[in-house]
């Protein structure tokens, strides 16, 4: 039996980052190896974009950050952060996966 792509990325980690961030380089390498061991649908949020503006609001000062949920969630929303599983500045792999396994 196969498994099919569909339940491999049964998780979306939505990176919230900027630019000119030492810190996101080093996060996307992390998520880099977690996708090496357990695919999920990626969706990044450069939080200096005018349109991220309540996004800056929250993380100015602490990207990266990471939510992770299930792929078929709504999308992130501001007004829930509170409720996200997340990871924020430097995360290793193993916290990556153990919020995977969470969601």
């Amino acid at each position: 039996m196969r498994v099919t792509s569909r339940l491999l990325q049964s998780c979306r980690i939505t990176l919230f980052t900027r630019a000119t961030c030492g810190l996101c380089t080093q996060a996307k390498s992390v998520l880099s190896d977690v996708w090496d061991r357990r695919p999920f649908v990626f969706h990044e949020v450069d939080i200096v974009k005018p349109e991220n503006k309540s996004w800056r609001d929250l993380y100015d000062f602490d990207v990266p950050v990471i939510h992770v949920s299930k792929a078929a969630s709504p999308p992130e929303d501001p007004k829930l952060s509170s409720q996200a599983k997340k990871l924020m500045h430097r995360f290793t792999v193993e916290e990556v996966l153990a919020k995977m396994d969470e969601a």
